[in-house]
């Protein structure tokens, strides 16, 4: 029995996945060449083999020293951030949930705006300030939000620990010169630039490694949906599981806030829109969120780099200007569906 047109251009979730990741190499490949330097189509294969005439020095510097390094980076974060989403998303029960929501984007803010101001404004003291910052947020937050069942005081007390941050931040920023300024400005709004390949050594390990503990899970978040007493009864613990996606969010997400800065919007959108055509189906939908956030901020960085060249548009800004229309057209259209 032949199968049915419409059953050929059906959206599974398999078929979703490969599409995504065919769009993730074209987008590789665009971000690649194109910049400030132009780098032709034709001319890559002979580059790749070293022969691609005068220009082949600098083509090639700005290939592996500068693109790829920056391109390895935006799929490295943009897969962290979403899968971050996705789960945050599913234990909290709420699509309009992301990984900021229990301290962890603006304790890695406080602890990047500290080295700045007090005087150490490089990227060896800037990262590991950041990431310690974004830990000890999450921490209180968890150790104040566990002492009842239940999600709710977890995120009473991320919002919480996010408004104490924001304030100290305010504090911080109140004091900075004017050198500072610039700097907490520019990390505050996001960017790839501090991309390297000793960097990339162990963050892009780190970061898969505890993607792939996320989608382990995915039986006990498609329980969560159900409700906590219902994924009890299926013979989930529950503290056991809060805490588990808490701490490998929190150790994803806070290298990256570190690195990259704030970059919205990605983990709360990739989520959300993948929803439309998987459904809430944590098998598929985290794999999914891993490879569409990767093509998202790879066309992120991609218009970030492109749209003013030679200057550069913090990609924060990008993912602000194109998630957020998005996000109130999502929710325009929910409206109406209701």
């Amino acid at each position: 029995m032949k199968p049915s047109p419409n059953s050929l251009f059906k959206l599974t979730p398999a078929r979703v996945l490969l599409l995504l990741l065919a769009l993730l190499l074209v987008a590789v490949l665009a971000s690649a060449l194109s910049g400030a330097v132009s780098l032709p189509l034709a001319a890559l294969p002979r580059l790749l083999r070293g022969d691609a005439g005068d220009d082949a020095a600098l083509w090639l510097n700005v290939l592996l020293q500068v693109r790829l390094p920056r391109i390895v980076l935006a799929v490295t974060a943009g897969a962290g951030l979403a899968v971050s989403g996705a789960a945050i998303q599913a234990l909290f029960r709420n699509p309009l949930a992301e990984p900021g929501l229990i301290g962890i984007s603006l304790g890695g803010a406080l602890g990047a705006v500290a080295a700045i101001v007090l005087g150490a404004p490089t990227l060896p003291v800037i990262i590991p300030a950041a990431f310690a910052g974004s830990l000890l947020a999450t921490a209180l937050a968890y150790q104040l939000g566990s002492r009842q069942i239940g999600v709710a005081n977890l995120l009473l007390a991320g919002i919480a620990i996010n408004a104490l941050c924001g304030s100290v931040i305010g504090l911080f920023t109140y004091q900075a010169d004017d050198g500072q300024l610039r700097s907490l400005t520019f990390w505050n709004l996001g960017s790839l630039s501090g991309a390297s390949w000793p960097l990339l050594a162990w963050l892009v390990p780190w970061v898969a490694l505890l993607c792939w503990r996320l989608c382990r899970d995915w039986r006990a978040l498609n329980a969560l949906l159900l409700g906590e007493r219902e994924a009890q009864h299926l013979g989930f613990a529950l503290a056991p599981l809060r805490r588990r996606i808490i701490v490998a969010v929190a150790l994803l997400v806070g290298p990256l806030v570190a690195i990259t800065g704030a970059i919205g919007f990605i983990g709360l959108i990739v989520p959300h829109l993948l929803r439309l055509p998987l459904g809430s189906d944590h098998r598929w939908l985290l794999p999914n969120s891993i490879v569409a956030g990767a093509l998202c901020l790879t066309l992120a960085d991609w218009l970030a780099r492109v749209a003013m060249a030679p200057s550069e548009i913090p990609i924060g800004i990008v993912t602000s200007l194109v998630g957020g229309p998005f996000f109130i057209w999502l929710l325009v259209r929910q409206g109406r569906a209701c």
